[in-house]
């Protein structure tokens, strides 16, 4: 009784000191703000729309301020000049464990022997140079055939919405090129693991905010379950085929100790690693197209000098290298779509020194979160009306592409950052490129597409999928499409 009085002392110590130390924060700590819920503090309008939040906390403190999120302290910095303090810090501010965390929430998957660094360098010999040639010459004709089947004999218009036509054809395309490759027998049904995938990934904010349902919960595991069931296959064949970086990456895990139950749920994570953005990203892009001529036409007109040359021996990676217009429009749209939080911990207390001169104390324990896409991608002083779509706005004048923008008379390194920056910035952006690219050529010059109603609007975003990649529609838009006769 007397040792266990102790313990509870002991902890309740501890506890005192944890509550002081952020009750008493020091003058060169960042701003605080608890909120009004203990404990809780700012996590449900955090996770309700974190762009409207702390679009209204940079307002109320400036470009860097730290709230309470359901018990934890996150520092927010908000101010693109100040980014590589953050970014290239690998010594006070770890990446993996606030990715470790989301990995056991969404994925329910652990690797404690897994080496990041590793893993990232195995991956860039698979997505760049002649491996990546590859991949863009599989993608290009599943995505061709899928289009073609999606026309097959078809004269009359197929109506659909235009999310689900991108997400699913894209999604499916990119399946067969990363996780069939030379399996062509027995091949799993790609349209049964995309079924599978939308409810997985319908879930997935949730998840990693832990505020399933009970019901939610059920559904969430059993779609794991299907999911892991239906990749079991992917990696294991022999032999060259598109599926060689699967195989090397089994193999990594296998040397990492991972058994084979582990080695399915981490292939869910590349699953979703490789499929969650594009097809999101695609369907942006046309709405933003459909929704202004003025784009669709300057888009079209450069895609038709390169017509002549569509074959499915000829990457478009390669081919359509020098689409200024189009790569303008796919930034915008990327300005106005990627929302991804770049998390750091704060492993070792660091001082971090602003580029306007200030520092800022950030204590151990806490976590740093930086938010590009309310700055600088949906900052007003860098981005003229930042809300509207100009395909044009990566553009000079005279054509070429526009590099330079300005914040507070400072010329910017980061004015657009879809893809994250430095060591973990994304390895397959290329190839994500590539997909759109040749998606979106592919369905422009091969499909009459339109929409339904032609005074349609852009719908509106799910506010609750920021944080994690690219945003999803609230809603769908209205499409209709039918072969080009010339096809």
């Amino acid at each position: 009784p007397v040792k266990c009085k102790l313990a509870c002392v002991n902890i309740s110590c501890s506890k005192l000191i944890v509550f002081c130390s952020f009750l008493y924060r020091s003058e060169k700590e960042p701003p605080l703000d608890k909120g009004v819920i203990p404990w809780l503090g700012h996590a449900l309008e955090f996770g309700r729309d974190a762009s409207k939040f702390l679009t209204r906390m940079k307002v109320k403190h400036g470009d860097i301020f730290t709230v309470r999120v359901a018990g934890r302290y996150v520092t927010v910095l908000l101010d693109p000049s100040s980014y590589d303090a953050v970014i290239e810090d690998s010594v006070s501010l770890d990446f993996t464990r606030y990715a470790q965390v989301l990995m056991d929430r969404i994925f329910s998957l652990r690797l404690p022997h897994h080496n990041p660094a590793v893993e990232k360098a195995m991956m860039k010999q698979h997505f760049e140079g002649e491996s990546l040639s590859c991949l863009s010459s599989t993608m290009h004709c599943h995505l061709q055939s899928l289009l073609l089947q999606a026309c097959h004999n078809q004269t009359d218009w197929n109506t659909d919405g235009l999310f689900s036509f991108c997400y699913s054809l894209l999604f499916r395309a990119g399946y067969l090129t990363h996780f069939e490759g030379e399996q062509k027998s027995n091949r799993t049904d790609p349209i049964a693991v995309y079924a599978e995938y939308r409810k997985f990934d319908n879930l997935l904010t949730k998840m990693a905010r832990t505020m399933l349902k009970p019901e939610e919960k059920r559904t969430a595991h059993s779609v794991r379950v299907r999911l892991w069931d239906l990749l079991a296959p992917a990696g294991l064949g022999k032999g060259s085929g598109s599926s060689t970086w699967l195989r090397c990456y089994r193999h990594l895990l296998q040397e990492e100790g991972a058994d084979e139950e582990t080695q399915r749920r981490a292939l869910l994570l590349q699953l979703w690693a490789t499929q969650g953005n594009v097809g999101p990203a695609a369907f942006w892009l046309l709405g933003f197209l459909l929704t202004n001529p003025e784009a669709m036409r300057a888009v079209k007109k450069e895609f038709s000098k390169i017509s002549g040359q569509d074959s499915a021996q000829c990457p478009l990676l390669d081919r359509l290298q020098h689409t200024p217009v189009f790569d303008s429009a796919l930034e915008e749209t990327l300005r106005l779509s990627a929302a991804p939080f770049i998390t750091r911990e704060v492993v070792q207390a660091k001082t971090l020194h602003m580029a306007d001169g200030q520092e800022y104390k950030l204590r151990s324990g806490d976590r740093v979160c930086l938010f590009p896409f309310i700055s600088p991608q949906m900052d007003p002083e860098i981005h003229q009306e930042p809300q509207r779509f100009k395909y044009d706005r990566f553009l000079n004048q005279e054509g070429s592409v526009k590099k330079d923008f300005f914040k507070g008379g400072r010329r910017l390194k980061y004015y657009t950052m879809p893809w994250g920056a430095g060591t973990n910035g994304c390895v397959g952006k290329r190839f994500a490129i590539s997909s759109i690219r040749q998606f979106v050529y592919l369905v422009l010059s091969h499909l009459e597409l339109e929409l339904c109603d032609p005074e349609a609007q852009m719908p509106e975003v799910n506010s609750s999928r920021y944080g994690f990649g690219m945003l999803q529609p609230e809603g769908d838009l209205a499409i209709r499409y039918k072969p080009r006769r010339s096809h």
